[in-house]
């Protein structure tokens, strides 16, 4: 006989057994990416996190003008249509590089490039043509 989780515990409830601890799934990383803390801030990688020291180190010796981390791009706002309301499309880069010649570049490290990456790329670039966007892998 196959038992519902709740007819299980209702049926362990009446023999008067304690049922057995609800065991919780141990969170792991869909890419096996381990989240790496520095300056109080936490990287999704430790690539990232390496990166991000290489990133101060360029600064702090004047190769750079500044950097900034996670900046946010919308890719496509939000709308509504036959009374639904559609979220907005953004896109979260990994680092913006100010260089000292007055460029900017936007700075995303990858260990794998996934479909909706792919897409998200493509509509960046055609928003923002102007931005130099550099994968890193």
């Amino acid at each position: 006989m196959n038992w519902s989780e709740e007819e299980y515990q209702d049926f362990l409830k009446r023999k008067g057994v304690e049922p057995p601890p609800k065991r919780k799934r141990p969170k792991y990383n869909k890419y096996s990416n381990k989240k790496t803390t520095i300056d109080g801030i936490t990287f999704d990688s430790k690539k990232e996190a390496h990166y991000y020291l290489d990133l101060k180190r360029l600064k702090a010796a004047g190769e750079i003008k500044d950097f900034g981390i996670q900046p946010k791009y919308e890719l496509q706002p939000k709308f509504t249509k036959n009374g639904k309301t559609y979220k907005p499309i953004n896109y979260y880069a990994d680092f913006i590089v100010d260089h000292n010649d007055g460029t900017t570049e936007i700075i995303d490290i990858k260990g794998a490039e996934t479909e909706v990456f792919r897409i998200k790329k493509k509509m960046f670039e055609y928003k923002y043509q102007d931005l130099e966007l550099r994968i890193i892998k």
